[in-house]
């Protein structure tokens, strides 16, 4: 049977992803990655614009099939994780260990940070791959500030008979000629929790580290302290995905239509929640909405919990977030919760008059999502590829999206504003005025005094009180 290329590719989605393509006999010739699968797999239709062994290739494949992931990153980690377990025939470049950017740490009593390409047998503790260089750094330069760890080689320490220029602008402790292996295991031990994702517990005990510097006066160590939570602040926010992929391709009528199909209810206005906390800390929820025509912007709310004795239990969060919203409006024909059953439960005792829709994690993130529907019956039968759950999926991201952004924010303003409410005369009106001027805490902190003199309605009398408190100066 003469099988056509472009009907092996007829149903692609215009997603993020990895597609693997087979000759007659199954045999896995290629994997690749793609940004927007349908895209990607369309250069292949004209043969003659291929390279010389793709051309040879492309003639061989008899079926191909491929699997959506979130984002670029992830259709990265997921190419190099196949190319690597099932070696594909012709993926000359990354199975002859030419690969995407990694980091690794070595082992021993000052563990070094590199970066390199290579097998993984090269190396124990690998992190990555990252999807540039240019991201890779980032977090190299993050991790000095933090953690000062060292970046030379073995030979380089050995030999150095006094520090660098990284210790001398703070960015590697010195193990060459200051030698602290407790300490120094303990920083590797941060640097490994921020290469792995898991930066909050790190800047929420940065910060009552600042607050305590600062209330003994030690100002300089403050400022480090705070220079490192900046650090690790930005690299956290550079991870959070600022529009979900699935979004952009959706047909929004048909999906919800089809949505309104599987649970029965129809939709004007449906609403997705999800809660966010630092182990307690700024405790805040948020609702995101859609409908037909797409995100409805108009219904998006915040929300920031009332009663303290809930915080950190995001149960009952969630209790309190559904009866706000449902309570004040807008008026929803769906609520959708990020949890399991319990959230669900508490979802239904909230708003008794509408329905409810779980979206599960599962235990393997991306992996096993299910969904608890609003009888109380589980589905896990929904396709991964399937619009419906893309679309299910998308929502949920965008609902995760809103609250981790407005978390971040709550928690940056309450850093900033506990600084600035120690200084005697510095109210509400003038904190605003100064944000303003200098765009944040750090700038403030590091302005002269001159500077200082230009914020406008702060007055001359409050510059030098600002400038005497980060400055240790008598006033």
């Amino acid at each position: 049977m003469n099988i056509q290329f472009s009907d092996l590719i007829e149903n692609a989605p215009h997603a993020p992803g990895v597609y693997k393509m087979y000759d007659i006999d199954n045999n896995l010739l290629y994997v690749g990655k793609a940004k927007n699968l349908s895209n990607r797999l369309k250069q292949y239709l004209d043969i003659t614009k291929l390279e010389p062994h793709k051309q040879v290739m492309r003639t061989l494949v008899h079926h191909i099939e491929w699997e959506t992931v979130p984002t670029e990153s992830d259709a990265l980690i997921r190419e190099q994780e196949l190319i690597k377990t099932q070696k594909p025939k012709y993926n000359i470049m990354l199975t002859d260990g030419k690969m995407y950017p990694m980091l690794a740490l070595t082992a021993g009593d000052f563990p070094r940070l590199l970066k390199f390409r290579g097998k993984l047998s090269q190396r124990r503790d690998i992190f990555g791959p990252y999807p540039s260089v240019t991201a890779l750094n980032d977090t190299i330069k993050t991790i000095q500030k933090v953690c000062q760890i060292r970046t030379c080689t073995d030979t380089q320490m050995r030999n150095r008979t006094r520090p660098c220029l990284l210790y001398q602008i703070g960015r590697c402790s010195a193990p060459c000629c200051k030698p602290d292996t407790e300490k120094y295991a303990e920083n590797v031990r941060i640097a490994r929790k921020i290469l792995t994702g898991n930066s909050e517990l790190i800047i929420s005990d940065l910060t009552k580290q600042m607050q305590e510097q600062s209330a003994k006066m030690d100002f300089e160590s403050a400022a480090a302290t705070r220079d490192k939570i900046i650090a690790l602040t930005q690299t956290s926010n550079r991870g959070i995905r600022q529009k979900s992929p699935y979004t952009q391709n959706l047909d929004w009528n048909k999906n919800v239509t089809e949505l309104e199909n599987w649970i029965g209810t129809k939709i004007t206005l449906a609403g997705v929640f999800d809660n966010s906390h630092l182990f307690g800390k700024q405790p805040v929820g948020a609702m995101i909405t859609f409908g037909h025509n797409g995100f409805e912007k108009s219904g998006y709310r915040h929300f920031k919990l009332q009663d303290k004795s809930r915080a950190g239990n995001d149960i009952a969060m969630m209790s309190e977030f559904v009866k706000r919203a449902t309570e004040r409006g807008p008026t929803l024909d769906l609520i959708i919760v990020d949890g399991g059953i319990a959230q669900w439960r508490i979802a239904k005792r909230a708003a008794p008059n509408i329905p409810i829709l779980g979206v599960t994690k599962g235990e393997v993130r991306d992996g096993d999502e299910h969904f608890i529907l609003p009888d109380g019956s589980i589905s896990h039968n929904l396709p991964k590829d399937s619009p419906l759950f893309l679309l299910l999926r998308a929502v949920r991201d965008e609902a995760h999206r809103f609250v981790i952004t407005y978390h971040r924010a709550v928690r940056a303003k309450q850093m900033t504003a506990s600084v600035l409410d120690e200084i005697e005369g510095i109210g509400p009106a003038r904190k605003r005025a100064l944000m303003q001027h200098f765009g944040s805490i750090r700038a403030i902190m590091d302005a002269d005094l001159n500077a200082l003199l230009h914020v406008p309605e702060l007055g001359k009398t409050n510059a030098k009180k600002i400038y005497a408190y980060f400055h240790q100066q008598v006033v």
